[in-house]
């Protein structure tokens, strides 16, 4: 039976996430619980408790127990060309998305007005925007896009988690007559075992993997976990050549990269110099609790640790190309 998997957003086109262009799927779910993340409801998985339905102004989501799509959700508008979300739930599929038994929420897109006010009640600071596809139905929608795109990205919440899908849609796109000429990319926490990795090598073109503290307390502060696990897939991903990028995510004054910057870039300085270095700039938006008290990150402040790095041989430094 295909793996399916829990998807919160399809976007169909995307030069931030790889390289060139390409299409993005986020998978629902995450193992961090990060003070400063930008979509806090794609940690979570709804568990279909009810609480949304009725707060919805738009009458556009439902409880049901039936495993197969509505037929209303079947019937898709067009996907948008030109950079739009894909809406998850509007898909046409060539066969009944396989979906849990148990009850699930259902969203319609056609209905939706996007005011979020299901993410603002939803006592598990999840979201009921999601949908489950096979393998089968994410290539129909790979498929359509093929002629525009250099690539898939797997991202999140923390795409990871839900690897045996993964493992078998990059399987699957690089036993394509019509899609192998697609690089498959995934942007991870870096929490995967070594096995989980020797697992998925065989399908992976590259990594991004965010090194988002370089502390051990400071990682644990930011994300609830500890951050030898990251440190372990940028070492094995480097020895397969398969690390494309590390992302450092500045939040000035609670991240640690100016404070250890001696250690930081001599560890960056000996990575692959083909490995990016991204430095990305922490602000508000979408952000809950403490980590919207934290300052946000200025150009000024990326400007310096890049500076800093390049100081101490990191070379292949990428800079925000937009700053909010």
């Amino acid at each position: 039976m295909s793996k399916h998997a829990v998807v919160s957003q399809i976007l169909p086109f995307s030069c931030v996430d790889g390289p060139g262009s390409r299409l993005v799927i986020f998978l629902q779910g995450c193992n961090y619980q990060c003070k400063n993340c930008h979509n806090p409801h794609t940690i979570n998985l709804c568990d279909a408790c009810g609480d949304c339905i009725d707060s919805c102004p738009e009458q556009a989501l439902s409880l049901i127990h039936s495993q197969a799509m509505p037929l209303q959700q079947m019937r898709s508008q067009e996907m948008s060309l030109h950079g739009d979300p894909i809406p998850v739930n509007h898909f046409p599929c060539s066969s009944p998305c396989s979906s849990p038994s148990k009850p699930h929420i259902v969203w319609d897109s056609t209905k939706c007005s996007q005011c979020d006010t299901c993410l603002a009640v939803c006592p598990r600071q999840s979201t009921p925007k999601t949908s489950h596809y096979t393998v089968e139905q994410m290539l129909e929608v790979i498929y359509g896009q093929r002629h525009f795109i250099n690539g898939i990205t797997l991202s999140g919440g923390e795409a990871s988690l839900q690897l045996p899908f993964i493992i078998e849609l990059f399987s699957a796109i690089k036993s394509s007559e019509h899609l192998s000429h697609l690089s498959c990319m995934l942007d991870t926490n870096g929490s995967l075992s070594s096995t989980g990795w020797h697992k998925l090598l065989p399908f992976l073109d590259g990594a991004m993997v965010d090194l988002k503290a370089w502390q051990q307390d400071t990682h644990h502060y930011i994300t609830g976990r500890d951050n030898q696990p990251v440190f372990t897939s940028i070492e094995l991903l480097t020895q397969h050549n398969k690390l494309y990028e590390v992302r450092l995510l500045h939040i000035p004054g609670i991240t640690d990269y100016e404070h250890d910057v001696d250690a930081l870039g001599g560890y960056l300085s000996n990575l692959p110099t083909e490995t990016r270095v991204k430095l990305n700039e922490f602000h508000h938006h979408g952000v809950k609790g403490i980590g919207s008290t934290w300052p946000q990150c200025t150009q000024a402040d990326i400007a310096r640790l890049a500076n800093q790095l390049t100081q101490r041989g990191v070379t292949n430094i990428v800079l925000p190309s937009l700053y909010i």
